[in-house]
């Protein structure tokens, strides 16, 4: 049911070119900006009266026969259907022949409620996204699949990515699945250990720089304008197609309603502006009647785009990343404008976390029985902001994206749960409050001898504790 091909748009000078038109580096020749994929419905508007797009001539997609095909395809044994990205491959024509795609039957992640976050909160409705239920353990494979497929149809053997670890798993198992070479660079030190082995076990060849991420894309960068290797990091704009699905799945598991709001980690960016693509396409097509607010939630110790949301001038500038949260620790993000643009066209807001409030936030989400990463962890915490700041209300439906895995970083977890996590320094900065939220959440290991009568009255003096709400 592909209803178009596509162009290349440059989101800084709105410069149009064709697919094959575009540099090794995809950046805009005249201003340097980064692109968008654009379609024929790109730039339909809904009409208020039908909520369809206003021009009947425009051979756009159905709605009705979308939702219909979408899940007839659910029951299909085909590779391609059973993925959760290429199901909804009508909205992503990027490729020529779908049957061809490199997937491992990404997408289809599950959709939580968070039942003692929201009573903390005071909300009646807080749901959890959770991507790190992918098969490589992150977001990240929403967006490979499309992009290695695209590299994969256009003869390209050799593929590379700069990565904070999540990145690079992902772009490894997929060209392993393709039969392609991956090449990882990672900065030194600066990587959670789960993702780098995942790296390695799919055979990339894993090149450990001494700088941090930004400074491993610039290396990379030279890289790809002298050699014939496909870049697969987040500037690549098919990215975001495949990273805009969950949008659309997010709105089929509740029965295509839309929640209020969207609650998005913040490090290179491209995952929001994802989501608001895919949300925007929708109400574009007729297929949900609004979008939600998308709120972005960075790492104190990286944070541009929080930097820029408060400056009365709008400028964006670079940090010097530092966050124990990996996964986010960016400080020049390549996709800031197109999540700016987001915030500003869905009437979000962005907010930063602070370290103590990010381990909080995921030992909370760990008592619901669902777990994430550190860097999935911000959503909650910035969650928690917002509410305070009047901008979340009681009555709105809110979806965290849970980005990453519980098991990324099994380290900081039991690094947490051990209290060896913070310095004496942040320790201080806790109020007793705080300090009590976080003794009640840690659950270290008991060591004991093996003594049957000194286990059991352990275990009766903690079975004898009120149990927790």
């Amino acid at each position: 049911m592909t209803v178009a091909a596509h162009q290349l748009r440059c989101t800084e000078c709105s410069t149009v070119i064709t697919k094959d038109d575009v540099s090794r580096d995809f950046r805009c020749p005249q201003c340097h900006g980064l692109y968008e994929v654009v379609y024929s419905w790109s730039d339909a508007k809904p009409s208020p009266q039908t909520g369809t797009p206003d021009n009947p001539n425009s051979r756009l997609p159905n709605p009705s026969a979308l939702r219909w095909l979408w899940q007839e395809r659910r029951s299909s044994s085909l590779a391609v259907d059973q993925s959760g990205v290429w199901r909804f491959r009508d909205l992503l024509p990027i490729v020529d022949d779908f049957e061809k795609v490199v997937t491992l039957r990404e997408g289809n992640t599950p959709l939580y409620d968070l039942p003692r976050s929201a009573r903390a909160l005071g909300l009646n409705w807080l749901l959890a996204k959770h991507q790190g239920m992918n098969p490589t353990g992150s977001f990240k494979d929403t967006g490979m699949t499309a992009a290695l497929s695209v590299a994969a149809e256009r003869g390209f053997q050799w593929v590379a990515c700069a990565s904070t670890g999540n990145t690079s798993a992902a772009m490894a198992a997929y060209a392993a699945r393709a039969g392609l070479h991956s090449i990882v660079f990672i900065p030194e030190g600066k990587i959670a250990w789960g993702k780098l082995s995942q790296a390695m076990d799919y055979g990339a060849l894993t090149i450990q720089l001494k700088t941090d991420f930004d400074g491993c894309v610039n290396i990379l960068g030279d890289l790809v304008r002298k050699f014939p290797i496909y870049l697969l990091n987040s500037v690549n704009p098919y990215r975001p197609e495949g990273q805009k699905t969950p949008a659309f799945e997010i709105v089929e598991q509740l029965d295509w309603q839309v929640p209020e709001h969207i609650i998005v980690p913040g490090g290179n960016l491209a995952n929001s502006a994802a989501l608001g693509k895919g949300f925007s396409e929708m109400h574009q097509l007729g297929l949900i009647p609004r979008t939600p607010k998308i709120s972005i939630i960075q790492a104190e110790g990286a944070n541009p785009l929080y930097r820029w949301f408060i400056d009365t001038n709008r400028v964006m500038k670079s940090v010097v990343a530092d966050t124990r949260a990996t996964a986010i620790r960016i400080g020049n993000p390549a996709s800031w404008r197109k999540a700016a643009d987001v915030i500003d066209n869905l009437g979000g807001w962005c907010e930063q976390v602070s370290e103590q409030q990010i381990a909080l936030a995921k030992a909370e989400i760990g008592a619901e029985g669902i777990g994430c990463e550190p860097a999935s962890a911000v959503t909650l915490a910035g969650l928690k902001k917002l509410v305070a700041l009047g901008k979340v209300t009681a009555e709105e439906r809110v979806v965290l994206i849970l980005t990453g895995h519980t098991l990324k970083d099994s380290q900081y977890t039991i690094d947490y749960h051990r209290n060896e996590l913070f310095t004496a320094a942040e320790t201080a900065q806790l109020t007793p409050a705080e300090l009590a939220q976080h003794a009640a959440l840690r659950k270290p290991p008991i060591v004991l001898e093996a003594d049957s009568s000194l286990v059991l009255r352990t275990l009766e003096s903690y079975m004898n504790q009120p149990q927790p709400a």
